[in-house]
Formats: structure tokens, C-alpha cells, sequence
């Protein structure tokens, strides 16, 4: 599980039964909503949901590195790999108890809006001095990497 020591959020998840599609494997779409509880696991940590603002996905993708199966537990790392003025991209990475390796790597970029007007609004200072710290307490330093 080293793959997972430079992601300070890890969400456990087990994965369900029912999670599984035709083929005896977990769905598609399950991955997307595995990321999403890591990503809410984030976006809690730093508290940006009592700011005056909501978080939006404007794009995602997975990249399926090797196919799951039930019952397993999955290990689903989430970090910001880059900082902008009004959106950050992050990086996940799901890592299999049962397979003892990383199944599916993923991506995210989140466009902060104003709760009342849904325009596009900066992060604000908190959120994004929140973010760097948090990072920081992984070794992953977002500034150098600017």
C-alpha cells in the first residue's frame, strides 16, 4: 500500500455485492461513486462546505487497471495535484486488499461556484492555504510544483 503514503485522504470501501455488473466484476459507474466519497472525505477535511460556495466536477475519467471482484475492500486515495484561480484538479488512486496492487487510477477537476449566482468564483484563501497544508502533511508540496 505504499502507492497510497503520498495521498493524505484514504476512504475505505468495501465493495458491495450489488455493486457488481453482468460480467461478475464491479461496475463502471461504482468506481466513479467510490471517488466521489473520497473526494467528500477531501473536500470535508478542508471544510469547504461552510464557505459560500459549491465544489463542482466539470470533468472526470478513470483509468481501469485491472478488473475487480467481489467480496474485496478498496483503498481510495485522494490529493490535489494542481492548484488554479476558481478550480483544482485531483488525483485518486484505488488500491485492492485482494490483489495487493492499484486497480484504477482517476482524475478530477473541481470548479468552485457561488451557492447563490452558480458563477465561477475563486478558491477562496482558506480553502486554498487548507489545501496546501493538508498536502504538505503527505509530502506533496504544491507550491514548488507550481
Amino acid at each position: 500500500m505504499k502507492e497510497l503514503s503520498v495521498y493524505p485522504i484514504i476512504h475505505r470501501q468495501t465493495v458491495a455485492w450489488g455493486d457488481m455488473d453482468a460480467f461478475g466484476h464491479l461496475n463502471n459507474t461504482q468506481y466513479y461513486r467510490y471517488m466521489e466519497s473520497a473526494r467528500i472525505a477531501y473536500l470535508m477535511s478542508i471544510d469547504i462546505f461552510d464557505q459560500a460556495l459549491l465544489p463542482v466536477v466539470a470533468s472526470n475519467q478513470c483509468k481501469y487497471l485491472s478488473p475487480v471482484f467481489y467480496p474485496d475492500v478498496l483503498h481510495i486515495g485522494a490529493r490535489v495535484e494542481e492548484l488554479r484561480n476558481s478550480a483544482f484538479r485531483m488525483h485518486y488512486v484505488l488500491w485492492s486488499e485482494m490483489q495487493n496492487q492499484v486497480v484504477a487510477t482517476g482524475e478530477a477537476v473541481i470548479v468552485c461556484v457561488d451557492k447563490v449566482t452558480s458563477h465561477k468564483v475563486n478558491i477562496p484563501d482558506l480553502i486554498r492555504q487548507k489545501i496546501i497544508e493538508l498536502e504538505q502533511k503527505a509530502g506533496h508540496d504544491l507550491i514548488a510544483n507550481k
